[in-house]
C-alpha cells in the first residue's frame, strides 16, 4: 500500500472529454411541443341490432392523438350514454334547465341562516323560560283494521291541543335551546316512525310558544329556534307529497304543474291542509300552515298568490306588535324561498305594519314592560331583526324609486328611528350613499329616546364603507356625523360608532383628518381605561387604518398612531396587533429602507411579539412570528454604510436572542454583509475593510453557540468559515473549522426533525462530504503542522460511536480517499480567490506527499478491517443458519 501513489488529474481536458456530443435531430413535422391537432369524427348512433355506422374523418396530422377516441364515440362512457334510455336522459336535461330557469334569489341575496346565529348570541337572557314535553302516547299495531286506525287518528286530531303535554317551568336559556333541538329530533323520529300525527302535535305545540312574551327579550332568539322546527316540518311534508308524485323512473320538474300531480298525491296535499284548517288558535294555525306554503303547488298553480293575501290578512288578528312583526318576517321569508317574484305581498306586509306600529307606544305594551322592567330603547332593538329581513326582501333588486318612497313613508312617520335604521340596513348601499345628506336631516328630526341617534349615524356609516358619496358633500358628512359620535358618554356607545367612520375617513382624507379622529379616540378610550371593554373595536380600526393607509413612513407620521398602540394593555391583543400591521409591511413595502422612523417603530413593535414568547408558546406560533421580523430584516437596507448596517444587526441580535430561527437570519444576512463588503471594495482592502470584515466574522463566531440545534450549529460554522475564508481571514476561518471539528462528537444518534425523531446519520454524511470539499482548499497553518484540521477531523470520526452494521463510517473513509487524491495534484480542480492553498504552499513537496499517503494508508486500512468484519459476520450468519440448535435461531 505505502508504494501507491494517486494518479495526476488533468481537470480541463477531462471536462471536455465529459461534454455530450451534440448530434443535429430532423424531427420532421413532428415536435414535441407542436400543439396537437384534434381528429374530428361523426360517428352515427348504434341501431337496435347494435352495428354502428362507418365513420368519416379527417385530420390534418399524421400523429395519432391518444385522446381523439374519446370524441369519435368509441369511448366506453360515450356507448354507454348512447345506450341509455332517451326518456331519462331527456327528463335529467329539462330537469338541469327548470332548475336553473326557476332560481329567482341569486346569490346576492344574504340568507337567513346567515343571520340566524347573530340573533342567537345577541338575544340572551337570564330569566326563566316555560317549554313543553309530549307524553308518547299508544302506538297503533301494525294489524289493526284501516278502520280502526282511522278512528284512531280521529280521535288523536280531536286532542292535538289537549292534554297530550306538560309543560316544563324555570329553565335557563341554555336548556330550553337543548329542549327545543329534543322536539326538533323528535319530530323527525315520529316522522320516520310514520307518527304524522304525533309530529304535527310537535310543530303545533312549538308554534304556541311564539305567542308567549314573558321573556320579551330572548323572543327574537326563540323565534329563529322554533322556526327551524316549523322549516323542517314543512321540508317533510313536501318530501313526502312529492315522493308520492314520482313514477318508478320519472321524477317532476321543480317547475312542474298541478296537473302531472296524480290523484292520490293530490288528496294527501289536501289532507294535510284540512289538517291545519281544525287549529283553533290563530298563531300555531298560521305558522303550521305557513310552513307548508310550498305544497300549494301540488294544488293549484295559483295557490301560493292566493294564500299569500290570506295569510297576510290572518296577521292583522295577532294583537301584539312585535308576535305580528315576526310572523310577517316567517311569512316573508317563506314567500321569498317558494315565490320571490310576488312582491304584492312583502310590500303589503310591511305597509301594514306601519299602520299597526303606533301600537308600541299604546298602554298594553307599555304596561308589558313595566312588569318585565324593560326599557322603551331595549324593546326597539327587538324589533330589528324582523324589520330589517321584511325590508331586505323588498328591497332586493328593487328600483331606486321604491327607496324615495319608503323615505316618504318614514316621513310620515315622523322619521321613525327604528324604521330609519332598517330603511338603511336593506337597501343597496350605492342608494343609501347617493342620499347621505338626506338621511343625515332626517337623523336629526329623529326622536332620540326612543331609538339613539348614534345607531342611525352608525347604519349610515356602514353603508359608506361599501359606497362612495358626492365628492362635494364628503367633508360635511363628517363633520355632522362626528359632531354626534363625539359628544357620546358611553365609551361603547362611542367606539361602536367611531370604529365604522375610521374606514370612512381613511378611504377619502388625508393623515390630518385620520390623526385627529385617533387623537378623539384616545380622549374618550382612556378614562377609566375603557379601552380595556373595546379591544375588537379598536383592533379593527388599527385594521382598516393600515388597510388604507401602507406607506408606513405616511402612517409613522400620523402623531396619534404609536400612542393609539399605546391602549392595547393585554399582552394577547397587543401581540396580534403587532402581528397585522408587521403582515401589512412585508405585503405592501416594495423596496428596502432605512428610515429612523420607520425602523424604530418596528424595532419596537417586532419587540412587543419577541417579548410574548414564553415556555407555553406553541412552536407554530414562534415560527410566525420569527417569518414576521425576519421579513423586517431583510427590508433593511443602509446602502454602502455597512458599519450601520451591522450595528443594526447587533442591536436586532440583542432584542431578539430568544427566537432561534432570528438569530440564524442575522448570521445569514452578517455573511452577506461580509460578502458584498469584499465584492465592493475588491482590489482596494484597507485595514478599515479588513477590520469591519472581522466584526463580521466575530459577529458570527459570538452567535452560532448560542443556537441549540446542533447541525444549524455545525452548518454554519462550516458556512461562516468559508466566508471568512473568502475574505482572507485565515485565522478566523480555521477557528470556525475548529469548532466545527470539536462538535462533531456531540453529534446525538437521533434528531428532532418536523416534530419526529429521525437517525442522525444521513445529515452528518451531508456534512461531513460539504466539511471535505472546503478542507480542499483551506492551506496549513505554519503552527499547527501538515493538514492538522484533515487530521483532526479523522480522529474525531475515529472516536465517533457509530451504529453496529452501519456502512456510514467507510462511506466517510471514501470521501477522505478523495480530499486526500485531490490534495497530490500539482493543481487543485477550485481555489479562493486571493487565498494561496496547499498546492502553492508546498509546490508538489515530496515530504507533503508522504504525509498524505501515509493517511491515506491509514484510511484504507480501516476500510479493510472493515469489509473483513463483513466478511466474518456473513460467515456467522450462513452458519447460524445452519446450526443443529433450534434455540439460536430465534433467540
Amino acid at each position: 500500500i505505502a508504494t501507491l501513489h494517486a494518479r495526476s488529474r488533468n481537470y480541463v481536458s477531462e471536462s471536455e472529454m465529459c461534454k455530450l456530443e451534440s448530434i443535429p435531430l430532423d424531427f420532421g413535422d413532428y415536435h414535441p411541443l407542436k400543439p396537437i391537432t384534434v381528429t374530428e369524427s361523426k360517428t352515427k348512433k348504434m341501431n337496435r341490432k347494435g352495428s354502428t355506422s362507418s365513420t368519416s374523418s379527417s385530420s390534418s396530422s399524421s400523429m395519432l392523438d391518444p385522446l381523439s377516441s374519446v370524441l369519435d364515440g368509441t369511448d366506453p362512457l360515450s356507448l354507454f350514454a348512447a345506450a341509455a334510455d332517451p326518456v331519462t336522459t331527456a327528463d335529467s336535461t329539462r330537469k338541469k334547465r327548470d332548475k336553473d330557469d326557476s332560481s329567482a334569489v341569486g346569490s346576492d341575496f344574504e340568507p337567513w341562516s346567515s343571520k340566524r346565529g347573530d340573533i342567537l348570541a345577541r338575544y340572551t337572557t337570564t330569566e326563566k323560560n316555560s317549554s313543553i314535553q309530549f307524553f308518547t302516547g299508544k302506538a297503533t299495531t301494525t294489524g289493526s283494521a284501516v278502520s280502526e286506525k282511522v278512528r284512531t287518528r280521529l280521535e288523536e286530531l280531536d286532542d292535538l291541543e289537549e292534554g297530550s303535554q306538560k309543560e316544563l317551568l324555570n329553565l335557563t336559556q341554555q336548556d330550553y335551546m337543548n329542549r327545543i333541538e329534543e322536539l326538533n329530533q323528535s319530530l323527525k323520529d315520529a316522522w320516520s316512525s310514520d307518527q304524522k300525527v304525533k309530529a304535527l302535535k310537535i310543530v303545533i305545540q312549538c308554534s304556541k310558544l311564539l305567542s308567549d312574551t314573558t321573556v320579551i327579550q330572548f323572543y327574537p332568539s326563540k323565534f329563529v329556534l322554533i322556526t327551524d322546527i316549523l322549516d323542517t316540518f314543512g321540508k317533510l311534508v313536501y318530501e313526502r307529497i312529492l315522493s308520492m308524485c314520482m313514477d318508478s323512473r320519472v321524477s317532476l320538474p321543480d317547475n312542474f304543474s298541478p296537473e302531472s300531480v296524480n290523484d292520490t298525491a293530490k288528496e294527501t296535499c289536501l289532507n294535510w291542509f284540512f289538517k291545519i284548517a281544525s287549529i283553533r288558535e290563530l298563531i300555531p294555525r298560521f305558522y303550521v300552515e305557513a310552513a307548508i306554503l310550498k305544497c300549494n303547488k301540488f294544488l293549484s298553480k295559483m295557490g301560493i298568490s292566493e294564500c299569500l293575501p290570506r295569510l297576510t290578512s290572518m296577521i292583522r288578528g295577532i294583537g301584539d306588535p312585535l308576535v305580528a312583526v315576526y310572523a310577517r318576517a316567517y311569512l316573508c321569508r317563506v314567500g321569498m324561498e317558494v315565490a320571490p317574484q310576488l312582491k304584492e305581498s312583502l310590500n303589503e306586509n310591511f305597509f301594514d305594519f306601519l299602520l299597526t306600529f303606533k301600537q308600541i307606544h299604546g298602554d298594553t305594551v307599555q304596561n308589558q314592560l313595566v312588569v318585565q322592567c324593560v326599557e322603551i330603547p331595549l324593546y326597539l332593538t327587538l324589533y330589528s331583526p324582523a324589520i330589517d329581513w321584511i325590508l331586505q326582501c323588498i328591497a332586493y333588486r328593487a328600483p331606486e324609486v321604491l327607496l324615495t318612497e319608503m323615505m316618504e313613508r318614514c316621513k310620515n312617520l315622523g322619521n321613525n328611528a327604528l324604521l330609519l335604521n332598517s330603511i338603511m340596513s336593506a337597501f343597496r348601499a350605492e342608494f343609501i350613499a347617493a342620499r347621505s345628506m338626506d338621511f343625515i336631516g332626517m337623523i336629526k328630526e329623529c326622536d332620540e329616546s326612543g331609538f339613539p341617534k348614534h345607531l342611525l349615524f352608525r347604519s349610515l356609516g356602514l353603508n359608506l364603507a361599501l359606497a362612495d358619496p358626492p365628492e362635494s358633500d364628503r367633508l360635511q358628512i363628517l363633520n355632522e356625523a362626528w359632531k354626534v359620535i363625539t359628544k357620546l358618554k358611553n365609551p361603547q356607545d362611542y367606539i361602536n360608532c367611531a370604529e365604522v367612520w375610521v374606514e370612512y375617513t381613511c378611504r377619502h382624507f388625508t393623515k390630518r383628518e385620520v390623526n385627529t379622529v385617533l387623537a378623539d379616540v384616545i380622549k374618550h378610550m382612556t378614562p377609566d381605561r375603557a379601552f380595556e371593554d373595546a379591544y375588537p373595536q379598536l383592533q379593527s380600526i388599527i385594521q382598516k387604518v393600515i388597510t388604507y393607509i401602507y406607506d408606513f413612513s405616511l402612517l409613522f407620521s400620523v402623531e396619534k398612531f404609536l400612542p393609539f398602540l399605546d391602549m392595547f394593555q393585554k399582552e394577547s391583543v397587543r401581540v396580534e396587533v403587532c402581528k397585522c400591521i408587521m403582515e401589512s409591511f412585508i405585503k405592501h413595502q416594495q423596496e428596502s429602507t432605512k428610515d429612523p422612523v420607520i425602523l424604530n417603530a418596528l424595532l419596537h413593535i417586532c419587540k412587543t411579539m419577541h417579548d410574548s414568547v414564553n415556555a407555553l408558546t406553541l412552536e407554530d406560533e414562534k415560527r410566525m412570528l420569527a417569518a414576521l421580523i425576519n421579513g423586517f430584516i431583510k427590508m433593511v437596507s443602509f446602502g454602502r454604510d455597512f458599519e450601520q448596517q451591522l450595528s443594526f444587526y447587533v442591536e436586532a441580535r440583542s432584542m431578539f436572542c430568544n427566537l432561534e430561527p432570528v438569530l440564524v437570519q442575522l448570521i445569514h444576512s452578517v455573511n452577506q454583509l461580509a460578502m458584498e463588503t469584499r465584492k465592493v471594495m475588491k482590489g482596494n482592502h484597507s485595514r478599515k475593510t479588513a477590520a469591519f470584515v472581522r466584526a463580521c466574522v466575530a459577529f458570527c463566531f459570538i452567535t452560532i453557540p448560542s443556537l441549540s440545534g446542533i447541525f444549524t450549529r455545525l452548518n454554519l460554522y462550516l458556512h461562516s468559515g468559508q466566508v471568512a475564508l473568502a475574505n482572507q481571514c485565515l485565522s478566523q476561518a480555521d477557528a470556525f473549522f475548529k469548532a466545527a471539528v470539536s462538535l462533531v462528537p456531540e453529534v446525538p444518534k437521533m434528531i428532532n426533525v418536523d416534530g419526529k425523531m429521525r437517525p442522525s446519520d444521513t445529515f452528518l454524511l451531508e456534512f461531513l462530504c460539504n466539511f471535505f470539499s472546503t478542507l480542499l482548499v483551506v492551506p496549513d497553518h505554519p503552527e499547527q503542522g501538515v493538514l492538522f484540521l484533515v487530521r483532526g477531523l479523522l480522529n474525531v470520526i475515529q472516536d465517533y460511536t457509530w451504529e453496529d452494521n452501519s456502512d456510514d463510517k467507510v462511506r466517510i473513509y471514501t470521501n477522505v480517499l478523495h480530499l486526500l487524491s485531490a490534495m497530490t495534484q500539482e493543481a487543485y480542480i477550485y481555489h479562493v480567490d486571493k487565498v494561496d492553498s496547499n498546492d502553492t504552499l508546498y509546490g508538489g513537496d515530496s515530504k507533503f506527499l508522504t504525509e498524505i499517503n501515509k493517511l491515506c494508508e491509514t484510511v484504507i486500512a480501516q476500510i479493510l478491517d472493515h469489509l473483513k468484519t463483513l466478511g466474518k459476520e456473513e460467515v456467522c450468519s450462513y452458519s447460524a443458519r445452519f446450526s443443529t440448535k433450534p434455540k439460536l435461531l430465534w433467540s
